[in-house]
């Protein structure tokens, strides 16, 4: 762990960074000031994801419905620190339990409906629930018989027969004698890490912790007062909790849910609910980019900006996304664990260096203007001396503090995840850009670096330039084994549907034209159905280079 709790509280408290609102405090306040707003809006097709109608629900409804929920929740059993396992698509459901559990003072731990019984095993272990939280009819999965098999000791409920989250929804409920929890420094979620470089772990947060990464993200992505919002995220993590959940409640905005990603469905979300603010992953905009067709065939022009992240993205969709279809784009690079930073076109003006360059924030000479001053401060570390790097050009770790960092992981010992003085270990590679020195470049993962004969090159990097090659619609690198330099680099790519699949030496002359290094040109090429990928949308490297040993 880092330093002492006691003192973050103290100090950031004095500095005005942390405050006394809770999640359901802001929510309390929204439903009194516009009680008939839309609060949540179910995605069109929810009955057939899981055979009830879709719901939208107001302000005044919300509050209600998650102050009734809350009391059937805490009349079986639930109480303050309990944790909740929540495994549940993004519908109003999900958020009517994210506010009522925040009542309570409970443990919110989101899970992605993908996982299965290793997974739920290996969070329980950690977290000891209180209770599981699932449905019976997810498109014909049973996952309430799943929790169930793997936890025989916990009470699983599912959400559309042992609890009606909507049953208070018309009618005020009585607040407990004694109110609702009120300690915005206490724990309120358990998020996990991707588990891209290993087993997920536990990434325990407070309101005060979301309430900063939410300004962060309003502040970036200048969300005004009554704003729609579209998110396509599962609800589980940094990218839908700290840039929907938290920013739609401090900017008093409508949250439009969409999960699990459906193309024609989302794009239709966008021109049927007026949306003015949305989040995409960058294989569709890369898709949308080549097919403008598509595009064309709807009305946008409620869409103010889209932002895309957790790889970088082509130069060339943010031309066309800026140029064609005149849609500004937001590169976010966040984490669980705390990182914020946000490439914007104001901050950042060229999409080349916008889809791979982030502003220093919160360093000495840093010009960037943030929601708070130090709201977020980063460095650069040597890997192997620790030495804080301030010249352009040289690899390190980011590492992190700031209000919005969180105080470690959960059951461990903190060995190796925070430096000395408490800022947080990222394990993300980086530099100070050359051409930049106000922009850090995202080099790659630590762990990620395919070493070729010893000469290190990132994974990453490459990924960027292979996005922008036309027909494909999915592209990364990762290591193969080679008997005489150790590593080599294949190229592993998706052609889009009725496509030819580039050659080997056409990749590899486009990349050259880019001007990407001999040796980092990738030395074979393999063609896949789909990449293997995350729940939170990212690849999952180690399985890639599995996948293609097996070949």
């Amino acid at each position: 762990m880092r330093g002492n709790a006691q003192d973050r509280v103290q100090t950031y408290t004095d500095a005005g960074l942390w405050g006394s609102e809770t999640l359901h405090d802001l929510l309390a306040l929204n439903a009194r000031r516009q009680p008939d707003r839309e609060a949540v809006v179910d995605q069109p097709d929810k009955e057939a994801l899981m055979g009830v109608a879709p719901r939208r629900l107001s302000l005044r409804q919300l509050e209600q419905a998650s102050s009734a929920c809350a009391l059937e929740l805490a009349g079986r059993g639930i109480s303050r620190g309990d944790a909740v396992l929540l495994q549940l698509p993004n519908t109003a459901e999900l958020i009517v339990l994210y506010y009522a559990l925040s009542k309570l003072g409970a443990v919110i731990s989101p899970i992605a409906v993908q996982y299965a019984a290793h997974e739920i095993s290996h969070f329980a272990a950690e977290l000891k629930p209180a209770a599981f939280i699932t449905l019976s009819d997810l498109r014909g999965a049973d996952l309430v018989s799943q929790a169930q098999d793997v936890l025989p000791d916990v009470p699983v409920w599912d959400i559309l027969g042992d609890i009606d989250v909507f049953a208070g929804a018309n009618a005020s409920s009585p607040v407990p004698a004694d109110g609702w929890a009120s300690d915005a420094n206490a724990i309120l979620t358990v998020a996990w890490t991707s588990g891209t470089t290993g087993t997920p772990k536990g990434v325990p947060r407070t309101h005060n912790m979301w309430m900063v990464q939410g300004r962060i993200t309003s502040h970036a992505a200048q969300y005004a007062d009554g704003e729609r919002l579209l998110s396509p995220f599962p609800m589980i993590n940094m990218a839908a909790l700290g840039g929907f959940l938290f920013p739609s409640a401090l900017c008093n905005c409508t949250l439009v849910l969409h999960h699990p990603l459906d193309i024609p469905l989302y794009l239709r979300q966008l021109q049927e609910e007026a949306v003015n603010f949305t989040l995409a992953p960058p294989p569709l905009l890369n898709r949308l980019a080549q097919q403008a067709d598509l595009w064309k065939q709807f009305d946008f022009s409620a869409l103010r900006v889209i932002g895309s992240g957790s790889v970088p993205l082509s130069p060339a969709m943010i031309e066309v996304f800026e140029r064609d279809f005149h849609k500004p784009i937001i590169n976010f690079y966040g984490s669980n664990e705390g990182i914020g930073l946000i490439s914007t076109p104001e901050n950042s003006p060229s999409p080349k260096d916008r889809a791979q360059l982030f502003p220093r924030m919160g360093t000495a000479d840093s010009k960037f203007a943030s929601y708070a001053p130090n709201a977020m401060i980063t460095r650069i570390d040597d890997l192997e001396t620790g030495r804080v790097i301030d010249e352009p050009g040289v690899p390190g770790e980011l590492c992190v503090d700031g209000p919005g960092v969180f105080d470690g992981y959960l059951n461990h010992s903190g060995d190796g995840v925070f430096t000395d003085d408490g800022f947080f270990r990222s394990g993300d590679l980086v530099e100070i850009c050359p051409d930049m020195p106000s922009h850090y470049r995202i080099v790659g993962r630590c762990k990620d670096i395919i070493n070729r004969g010893g000469t290190k090159l990132s994974p990453s990097e490459v990924d960027s330039l292979l996005e922008g090659i036309p027909g494909l619609a999915e592209a990364a690198v990762c290591a193969y084994a080679d008997p005489d330099l150790g590593e080599r680099v294949c190229a592993c790519v998706v052609p889009l549907a009725d496509t030819n699949a580039p050659t080997l030496e056409t990749l590899r002359g486009h990349l050259a034209e880019k001007g990407l290094a001999r040796f980092k040109l990738p030395e074979r090429l393999e063609i896949f159905a789909a990449l293997p990928r995350n729940p939170l949308g990212k690849v999952v490297r180690g399985e890639l280079r599995k996948q293609l040993e097996a070949r």
